[in-house]
């Protein structure tokens, strides 16, 4: 076959042809990237960097929570600390650091492009009218007939029924919640008439408010993060807790918290009453398990006014918006002790902190950086570390247990250390935690020496003359949380939106239904048909139900 005169395979005089794509531009390269931003596959990659980034921060402590842990991480780990700390790593600070606060602004940018457009789409949708009636619904699912023959009815007569079988399907429609519409077409000389119908665009409705409440939960978040304040205290029967910031044992706040909101009130702890398990409840394997915590509280407001409480584990007091919560509980012996000449040098409730929930053997430290003389006659400091045991059982190896939590044969021992705290070393210490590096140990095992061991109301010698120590009473503990969130109640709205629009989005289905009526040779068609969005296995019952209803009507 000839080709044309001026063909040009490209290798002729004529030169190559070749397909160059266009340059996008700088405007066109802003387009991809935003459409690639908003995109729901971007989202989802996003959503899950976001739960990656945040595994750093349980790995290593963190400013805003553990300023203390961080100090000791430096010490252990001077030559990594400052690679972690350095910028952009920010190890130490993972949800202020830069790459942390990108990934969840790109999320909060990414789903609104995604929601915003849809809400438009969805408003005009809302407005729209049903969709035109499709030219062939044998297409389309649980499609059914009926025919309605009648040859010697004139044409007027079979438009009259088809004009009346559709209005009776639209009646029926509506009554079913669907929007409708009555459409006329004409095809191959044949005038048809039929009824689009179409619900379930609350479907839509409640996924948006799924997307919009995701979105409100991120910006509660955020703005609770940067105003928020937690902080703990540890409070014995008969103190009191001040809603101050220097009154609490640890505390952490968002960057913009500002102290003076805090709201002025103080609780006093009254009494902690623990329930246990006994005999006389039947159950055998359960005694001395918990019944209940309840601490007896006296809270103090602004202006003075006084008013009893009580607190239970996940029942908080709720004070001006803030709660307070009972997350602990145990026991704090009040010892004191005195010098050489008799003068009382510490006399406080020290708590110990449980080791055996079950049974609340716990561990203690006692810390006395004054007042006493060692037998050279310099000044000296005392650490007392030991365990406490409220109903004290001695194992077959000699050493002692808690075989119950309540206070029935409570014992107190001890091991007595002499030298220096490390107090005025300028590093924080625990007041949990003694540092032996630079002390001598003058009981307990490793110096084969008996342990101090008190009772309740015993007073015992302390080893080289140093003096005294009694234990006066054990009196109860209870450690109080107390929380300050000015958009916590706006995260629980938005989360119950969220998953309510979720559900709404679930159970919602979206369909369009057709009925129309054909003209035939001898009489009428009726058409009846289905189309959902989605999968929605009830949509055939559904058209056969319409379909019968119908047939009842005419």
């Amino acid at each position: 076959m000839s080709r044309p005169s001026d063909y040009d395979d490209g290798s002729g005089a004529g030169g190559s042809l070749r397909a160059e794509s266009p340059e996008i531009g700088f405007k066109g390269w802003l387009r991809w990237f935003w459409r690639q931003l908003t995109s729901m596959r971007v989202a989802l990659i996003l959503l899950l960097l976001l739960a990656v980034a945040a595994i750093p921060g349980s790995l290593v402590p963190q400013r805003s929570a553990d300023p203390n842990g961080v100090i000791q991480y430096k010490q252990d780990h001077p030559e990594l600390f400052p690679i972690l700390d350095a910028f952009p790593i920010q190890a130490f600070d993972v949800y202020g650091s830069a790459w942390f606060s990108a990934i969840y602004l790109l999320l909060f940018i990414s789903l609104i492009g995604c929601v915003l457009p849809r809400i438009a789409h969805h408003w005009r949708a809302w407005r729209g009218q049903p969709p035109k009636t499709p030219a062939r619904l044998q297409r389309m699912a649980g499609y059914t007939e009926i025919r309605v023959s009648n040859p010697e009815a004139s044409e007027a007569d079979r438009a009259a029924f088809a004009e009346r079988a559709v209005s009776e399907a639209a009646r029926v429609l509506k009554k079913l919640r669907y929007r409708v519409q009555v459409q006329r077409a004409s095809r191959r000389g044949t005038e048809e008439i039929s009824v689009s119908a179409e619900r379930g665009y609350l479907r839509e409705t409640g996924n948006l408010i799924f997307h919009v409440s995701l979105l409100g939960v991120l910006i509660s978040v955020g703005v609770g993060g940067v105003f928020t304040f937690n902080g703990q205290k540890v409070v014995i029967e008969g103190e009191t807790l001040v809603n101050q910031l220097i009154d609490y044992d640890t505390a952490t706040s968002g960057r913009s918290f500002d102290s003076s909101s805090l709201e002025p009130f103080s609780l006093r702890l009254d009494s902690l009453d623990v329930s246990y398990n006994t005999p006389d409840d039947g159950n055998v394997d359960a005694i001395g398990l918990v019944k209940d915590y309840v601490a007896n509280v006296t809270l103090t407001e602004g202006e003075g006014a006084e008013s009893e409480h009580t607190i239970r584990v996940n029942h908080p007091l709720r004070v001006h918006g803030s709660p307070i919560y009972l997350i602990a509980n145990g026991y704090a012996p009040q010892i004191t002790i005195r010098n050489a000449e008799g003068t009382v040098v510490y006399s406080e409730a020290m708590p110990f902190i449980p080791q055996d929930n079950l049974n609340m053997t716990s561990l203690g430290v006692v810390k006395v950086p004054h007042g006493l003389v060692d037998t050279s006659g310099a000044q000296t400091q005392l650490g007392l570390r030991g365990f406490f045991y409220p109903t004290q059982t001695e194992l077959d190896s000699g050493a002692y247990s808690s075989n119950y939590p309540d206070l029935e044969n409570p014992v107190l021992t001890l091991d007595v250390f002499t030298g220096d705290l490390g107090l005025d070393s300028g590093v924080p210490q625990s007041v949990y935690v003694l540092d032996t590096d630079g002390m001598e140990q003058l009981t307990g095992r490793a110096v084969d020496r008996d342990s101090l061991e008190l009772r309740p109301g015993d007073t015992v010698e302390l080893p080289n003359g140093l003096g005294t120590i009694s234990l006066d009473s054990v009196p109860r503990y209870a450690s109080f949380d107390v929380m300050q969130n000015p958009a916590q109640e706006w995260v629980l709205i938005f989360a119950l939106l969220a998953l309510g629009g979720l559900l709404w989005s679930l159970f919602v289905p979206r369909r369009r239904m057709w009925v129309k009526a054909v003209p035939s040779e001898d009489g009428i068609v009726l058409q009846y048909a289905g189309l959902a969005r989605g999968d929605d296995p009830a949509l055939e019952r559904a058209v056969e139900e319409l379909r019968e209803r119908h047939r009842e009507l005419l």
